[in-house]
């Protein structure tokens, strides 16, 4: 036979204090789930300032999607599209795209820069995109496709595009140079690719 086991007498003041300790557990844990819950559900205490300086570009659309013809860069990219001649703000955003490129410095490698364009080039400039900006990447733009991914977009855009080619922020050619630097040197730091 086994003999019983006697449990101690528990006094009122001892369980409502055990009761309270189960509570403040269940609250302490499950708390913060339903919080983050109801500030997502209803927006609330979501903050109205953003750490980013372009346009984010949140459709999950692809350089594909924006018209972009024999694009397959395996690194993150600064792409420069013009869907008319490539004008003052087109040459300014394709020297932008080159100038923060070199300023990734040690992270240089992990990204390209390149240009899109519906209309070809003029010889001149051509010339001087062959000779003063070896490593730019060009690329034939479709303007039917161009048109309806960019939307009311004008003018010449510098985009920044992931290894994965998914479009993720806008620029266009009136962008802070130091600005678009710092957002891809964010987006290079918190990136598990590329």
């Amino acid at each position: 036979m086994n003999p019983a086991i006697a449990l101690p007498e528990v006094s009122p003041s001892q369980r409502r204090r055990g009761r309270l300790q189960l509570i403040l557990i269940l609250v302490v844990v499950i708390g913060p789930m339903i919080l983050a819950s109801a500030m997502y559900q209803w927006r609330f205490w979501v903050p109205e300032t953003r750490s980013y300086h372009g346009e984010l570009i949140g459709t999950g659309q692809t350089r594909a999607d924006l018209g972009v013809v024999g694009a397959d860069e395996q690194r993150w990219q600064l792409l420069v599209t013009v869907p008319d001649v490539c004008d003052a703000a087109c040459k300014e955003l394709v020297f932008l795209a080159r100038q923060v490129h070199i300023g990734l410095n040690r992270d240089v490698g992990r990204a390209a820069h390149g240009l899109a364009s519906a209309q070809p080039i003029a010889s001149d400039y051509d010339a001087q995109l062959r000779r003063e900006y070896p490593q730019l990447a060009r690329y034939q733009l479709q303007l039917d496709v161009y048109d309806k991914a960019a939307g009311k977009v004008e003018g010449a855009q510098l985009w920044i595009v992931d290894p994965r080619g998914n479009l993720v922020l806008r620029y266009d050619a009136t962008s802070n140079g130091k600005a678009i630097l710092n957002d891809l040197r964010h987006l290079l730091k918190i990136s598990q690719i590329g």
